[in-house]
């Protein structure tokens, strides 16, 4: 028998009858030639099809997750097929611009890709070693982002936020504005939701086709009355379309992964019902593997023209930063932008905090020839002004106003000025890193000049005051 007879007699082995449903999870014992991450088929006793794949193999023994849920499973009843193989998603520049579940099937109305290509979405292997330090700037539009945090070609930069805070409607400007700016380059947006509501998803969607940026963007959405089972396959389906938009058409990608606690929530639900110890929170002890196979899918890779640069979105908690979710993510990315329940309060859009706030590649992304020559030292002054302004802050609230120096006074009008003229931009305002560096100036002219220790002299002869 030849290898490609073996190859059929496993791709189409089917059995009937399972032992066991437990959940998103079926049971089935007695079978063999099976693997890890292979996809299969479930038909119900009405013919119904719905797919999953292998969780978890034994001798003779398998553990499935259905993508589609389990009701209407009989034990007697349904049938598996296994197809040999892992899933693989169809891949195609085409796909710009259409809105797909979290297994790649198209729920816009629209057809099923025409293409050849087909990738496995557990993704390709990358050697360490052929990876570049990236270094090109990304304009966001916003100064807080740009100016401060600034994100950088193929980086990890993750948003920490806080239930009730405007990450959503932060994220959806990020799709509208970022851009590369200087080249004559492709650039692409992947945006994957999981376990979001239907108004959620229903703003995002006429967010980008309103501002006809939807042409340029790929979205892959999991609703949150999808099984559970298919958020954990949801980022994966879109890192994997970034990776051929990427590699394969040379496209620099920018993903979106919101609500990556909602991927861990079904990570831990999943994690439950297969009866595994828990480890902090309830949670996987491979939690942190689990996020470092999704976020180090991200780069730039030696001889190829393309990238992929992921900012994932997730909300912490009771705004607990040590949460294990933020908390793994901070040791697996380059920084993390942080959203501010207090600027908030204030109606300051967007409430990115200054101080925890972080791009460690940001230093690698400015200056001459890629934003301006002054960017690194007036971001250096912006934050050290602001770290000022928190401790006057606070010694104002236990000796009150009255006790503070003329100079307090000045940095306390200093913080109110750069939180309401740098930070406070409208959601549709689209700011050039020239315009946000002309601002910064702006507003750390409202200084004396011996406080600004962190600029040259050139540096405050050509700008300080001229704005």
């Amino acid at each position: 028998m030849s290898d490609s007879d073996k190859k059929s007699l496993l791709t189409y082995r089917e059995y009937q009858g399972i032992e066991e449903v437990d959940g998103p999870l079926i049971f089935i014992e007695n079978i063999h030639n099976v693997g890890y991450n292979e996809l299969v088929e479930i038909q119900d006793k009405d013919g119904n099809k719905r797919l999953g794949v292998i969780l978890e193999v034994s001798e003779g023994r398998a553990v499935v997750q259905v993508f589609e849920g389990t009701y209407g499973l009989t034990l007697a009843d349904t049938k598996v097929r296994f197809s040999g193989e892992a899933l693989h998603i169809p891949v195609s520049a085409n796909m710009l611009g259409r809105i797909f579940n979290g297994v790649g099937q198209p729920i816009d109305d629209g057809p099923v890709p025409v293409t050849k290509e087909k990738w496995n979405v557990n993704g390709m292997p990358i050697n360490p070693t052929a990876r570049t330090y990236p270094t090109q700037f990304i304009q966001t539009g916003i100064s807080a982002i740009d100016g401060m945090n600034t994100l950088v070609r193929g980086q990890k930069l993750p948003v920490f936020s806080g239930s009730g805070l405007p990450h959503n409607k932060l994220t959806a400007q990020i799709v509208r504005q970022a851009k590369i700016v200087g080249e004559e380059t492709q650039f692409g947006i992947v945006f994957c939701a999981m376990g979001v509501k239907h108004d959620v998803a229903r703003f995002f969607i006429d967010s980008f086709e309103q501002s006809g940026v939807l042409e340029n963007v790929v979205m892959f959405l999991s609703l949150a009355d999808a099984p559970s089972v298919e958020r954990l396959m949801t980022p994966r389906s879109a890192l994997t379309m970034a990776e051929y938009l990427a590699f394969h058409d040379d496209m620099h990608i920018l993903v979106i992964l919101t609500d990556m606690t909602n991927y861990c929530e079904a990570l831990r639900e999943v994690s439950t019902v297969r009866g595994e110890i828990p480890s902090r929170k309830g949670y996987p002890g491979y939690l942190y593997s689990e996020l470092a196979s999704l976020y180090e899918r991200a780069g730039i890779i030696r001889n190829s023209k393309g990238s992929i640069t992921q900012m994932p979105i997730l909300t912490m908690p009771n705004d607990d930063i040590s949460h294990p979710v933020p908390d793994l993510s901070g040791y697996i990315t380059e920084g993390q932008i942080v959203l501010e329940r207090e600027l908030d309060q204030k109606n300051i859009y967007p409430p990115i905090a200054g101080l925890p706030s972080l791009s460690r590649l940001m230093k690698d992304g400015i200056g001459e020839g890629m934003t301006r020559k002054d960017h690194a030292h007036i971001a250096s002054q912006l934050f050290a002004a602001y770290a000022k302004v928190k401790d006057v802050r606070a010694l104002a609230s236990v000796i009150g106003e009255e006790e503070l120096t003329p100079l307090d006074h000045t940095y306390l009008e200093f913080g109110d000025i750069f939180e309401k003229e740098f930070l406070l931009q409208d959601d549709q305002e689209d700011r050039s890193i020239e315009q946000t560096l002309n601002l910064g100036w702006k507003v750390i002219s409202k200084l004396p000049k011996e406080e600004l220790h962190r600029l040259t002299e050139e540096e405050l002869g050509e700008y300080y005051g001229k704005f």
